[in-house]
């Protein structure tokens, strides 16, 4: 059985990489998908966000199970789920079969980004927690480089279907595994909520509710950028695909994991007695300095200010993964976590990269350019400083003290 906190953290992040590996994957291949199979703009968007309707759809069922099961189990089978239909993905030959495979990936990765965080975050000494969700959230720039590098090469040296039956391979393995960490019992005091009581529940938390509306934004304009970046260098200055995911993804790991785990010690080591305020604040920061690199990214006028300008954005953007999700965490009673962390991915996805992916070639179909369709994702890291800057005014409620 696995016990150590350490091992399963360090199990656990390396799945969150594998995760972010496969969601990634898919833009950089995208390209030439469409190009196969003869999709719109539109369609191919279609393509990038299939996963997420899956994965927003089961989110809050898995979390509620979680309140009641052992989690690890959940972990376990989801993560199983999503390696098999990644390499499913690879055998597709229509529009309609790519789409029920990658919605399949989704209900998969439901299980585990719902209730991985919360087994964390039990595990963890509470003076380390940003830190420790830190090490967890930094297999996310780490899985997506690797996403575009890893899928890049392999498109160009043996086609694009052979990408996802090498990332589906490794994952099996460590879905077994899951079935052997020893989960926490559930402490006395905690009362399972059904999903309507638990909804209300964390509504009844203003710096939750305004949390949440700066993830939606931040997630609207991430997978904008992540998905379309591959075509937009493409594109508008006639880059090669490869090149332009070899660059894409080296800027993303050296950014993002600098950012992820930046967020995580400033957060811990603020003078702030409030320890949630001080994470909010982290989020505020970090992204309004997004801003204005976002916009230049979209305006630039070559590939080295594009990715001058998004790798800046990136840093900022990744600042904010492990103190937005600690404080995400301790803004709601203790109790409603999972479910707090579930409705957070729910409203995050549905009201975020599910519409932009798509609305963006969609945008490109009907102005006939990239470029301007990408102005809204710009406009998103606007909101998503505007919405955090009004969570660090608001009042949280839990039925604990914050720690």
């Amino acid at each position: 059985m696995i016990k150590r906190p350490l091992t399963v953290v360090m199990l656990l992040t390396g799945l969150n990489l594998l995760n972010y590996l496969d969601r990634w994957l898919i833009a950089a291949v995208s390209p030439n998908i469409q190009r196969e199979l003869g999709l719109s703009d539109a369609q191919t968007g279609g393509v990038g966000s299939a996963f997420l309707w899956g994965y927003l759809l089961f989110s809050p069922l898995v979390a509620l199970l979680g309140e009641r099961v052992r989690r690890t189990w959940l972990i376990g089978a989801g993560v199983a789920l999503w390696c098999l239909a990644t390499a499913g993905s690879g055998l597709a030959a229509t529009f309609a079969t790519l789409i029920a495979m990658r919605v399949a990936v989704g209900i998969g990765e439901a299980s585990y980004a719902s209730l991985s965080p919360t087994l964390i975050d039990e595990i963890s000494p509470a003076a380390k927690k940003a830190r420790t969700l830190a090490i967890f959230y930094a297999a996310i720039p780490v899985g997506s480089a690797l996403g575009f590098v890893v899928g890049g090469a392999l498109d160009a040296a043996i086609g694009w279907r052979a990408a996802f039956y090498v990332a589906g391979g490794p994952g099996v393995l460590l879905a077994l595994s899951c079935f052997f960490i020893v989960d926490a019992p559930p402490k006395p005091r905690e009362r399972r909520a059904g999903l309507v009581e638990a909804l209300r529940g964390t509504l009844r938390s203003p710096r939750y509710v305004w949390l949440v509306a700066g993830f939606i934004a931040q997630t609207f304009a991430l997978g904008g950028f992540g998905f379309w970046a591959p075509h937009f260098l493409e594109r508008t200055f006639h880059m090669e695909l490869s090149k332009a995911n070899t660059t894409l993804g080296g800027i993303l790991v050296v950014t993002g994991l600098a950012g992820a785990i930046l967020g995580g010690v400033v957060a811990d080591r603020s003078r702030d007695h409030d320890r949630v305020r001080a994470q909010v604040r982290v989020c505020a920061v970090t992204a309004a300095l997004a801003v204005p690199f976002a916009a230049w990214a979209v305006l630039a006028g070559s590939p080295v200010a594009f990715f001058v300008a998004l790798g800046l954005a990136e840093l900022f953007i990744f600042s904010s993964t492990a103190p937005f999700n600690a404080a995400l965490m301790a803004s709601v009673p203790f109790g409603l976590r999972a479910m707090a962390m579930a409705f957070s991915i729910f409203a995050g996805h549905l009201l975020g990269d599910i519409i932009s992916e798509p609305l963006v070639g969609e945008l490109s179909d009907r102005l006939g350019s990239l470029r301007p369709a990408m102005y809204v994702l710009a406009a998103a890291v606007v909101v998503n400083a505007l919405a955090w800057g009004a969570a660090l005014r608001a009042r949280q409620v839990v039925d604990e003290p914050a720690s």
